[in-house]
């Protein structure tokens, strides 16, 4: 596997002083075999051309049996064909949104249902003199490795939207470095970021954008670096070239892209009561409504409210850590309940003392107020030593082509 990616990164994103990305696909594109559908009458032989498609999407609260009726067949076909085999089952998980075809005779009776499994599956159902039989199609998908470099001026989602980016590849390509970064408050003009990513097509056309193989991100003056790789455990994970995973046991924010109102400052006035009050922690100012995250896995602790915290969690965390996330509009965890690493916690409010929508949030450990920016937090394990062989080979060629982005010597996608 990571010779086959290797060898499609050097073929695709060739490297020269004048090299553009070469959007040819990594697979070659193969043809889609169909089945006509076919039904027979007494005359003989009818063929598609004489055959009446109708499509149906799915609404809510719409079921296929209220469809079958509406197109005048019975229920008794639609439990045959449902309970054929198990790749006619899958109508059952029909949902709204979901899209049939029918293909009907002259005599308005059934000869085929198509129903679109997945992207690249699609489940064909032949009805023939009462005889069902399933057929299900498997299309091919082309993976284009592309590349692209950006500088910011005034945000990430700005500089990357300018450098091709969908909103989810921005996000994603943050969620990389968001144990090292906080994309909130440490993000300056002049960062640069760089990355090859996957474009998945389904029969020549664009549809999603698929994994980013290998990123980097200057931010001020420290440059990170992750390239996503098959350790063989669970799924594949980011690791800096050293083998060090990029996952921590905290992130550096729980919110992205938010504005900051106020930062860490322990001779703060405070807005309502206007006295000087220790302001142990960092106000993330963020439209209501905003999800907030558990910055680790944990344990909560207090999920409550009072008139000065509002809708208030604290999580206690290993090692003597606890954070906490005040002024919530809404709590979505409750005390003693175990939390993982960017669940979803609670709600942006600003409930208790607080003169806008905001989140305040605190790093204590052993119970002292630590800064939530510069705190040291946990390393990750690294790689194990006997994979350390491996991941260098397959790191060392797409990390190469990483740099040559950096250096300017692969164009910019358009």
């Amino acid at each position: 596997m990571s010779a086959f990616v290797i060898f499609a990164i050097f073929d695709i994103l060739s490297v020269g002083a004048d090299a553009h990305v070469d959007s040819r696909p990594v697979y070659n594109e193969l043809p889609i075999p169909t089945t006509p559908l076919m039904s027979f009458s007494e005359n003989g032989l009818i063929g598609t051309e004489q055959l009446k498609t109708i499509h149906r999407v799915v609404k809510k609260g719409e079921t296929l049996s209220g469809i079958f009726t509406d197109l005048g067949l019975s229920q008794g076909l639609l439990l045959s064909i449902a309970h054929f085999n198990e790749d006619s089952r899958l109508l059952t998980k029909v949902m709204p949104g979901n899209t049939l075809t029918f293909k009907m005779n002259h005599d308005g009776e059934l000869a085929g249902l198509s129903y679109q499994v997945s992207e690249f599956k699609t489940l064909l159902i032949h009805y023939d003199m009462g005889q069902i039989s399933t057929e299900m199609v498997t299309q091919e998908q082309q993976v284009r490795l592309v590349s692209t470099h950006g500088v910011i001026q005034h945000s990430v989602f700005t500089a990357g939207k300018k450098a091709g980016l969908s909103d989810k590849m921005i996000m994603d390509l943050a969620n990389i470095f968001s144990w090292d970064i906080d994309f909130v408050l440490e993000i300056r003009a002049g960062d640069q970021f760089s990355l090859i990513y996957e474009k998945v097509y389904k029969e020549g056309e664009f549809l999603t954008d698929g994994r980013i193989l290998a990123a980097s991100f200057t931010n001020q003056d420290r440059h990170f670096e992750a390239v996503l790789y098959d350790a063989g455990d669970n799924e594949p994970q980011y690791y800096a070239p050293n083998g060090r995973s990029m996952k921590k046991a905290f992130l550096r924010a729980p919110l992205n892209f938010s504005y900051i109102s106020s930062n860490f400052n322990p001779n703060r006035l405070h807005p309502i009561t206007k006295r000087v009050k220790a302001h142990r922690g960092i106000d993330y100012r963020a439209p209501k409504g905003t999800p907030v995250y558990a910055a680790g896995g944990g344990k909560v602790i207090r999920s409550a409210y009072n008139k000065y915290n509002g809708h208030h969690v604290f999580i206690q965390h290993p090692n003597g850590i606890v954070t906490k996330y005040l002024h919530f509009t809404k709590r979505a965890v409750k005390k003693g309940q175990r939390v993982k690493q960017k669940q979803t916690i609670g709600y942006v409010g600003s409930t208790g003392l607080s003169t806008a929508p905001h989140l305040h949030y605190e790093f204590i450990y052993n119970g002292v107020h630590r800064n939530p920016r510069t705190v040291d937090l946990p390393k990750a394990e690294p790689l194990p030593k006997h994979k350390m062989a491996d991941f260098q080979q397959y790191a060392s060629p797409i990390l190469g082509q990483l740099h040559n982005i950096n250096n300017g010597l692969i164009a910019q996608i358009e």
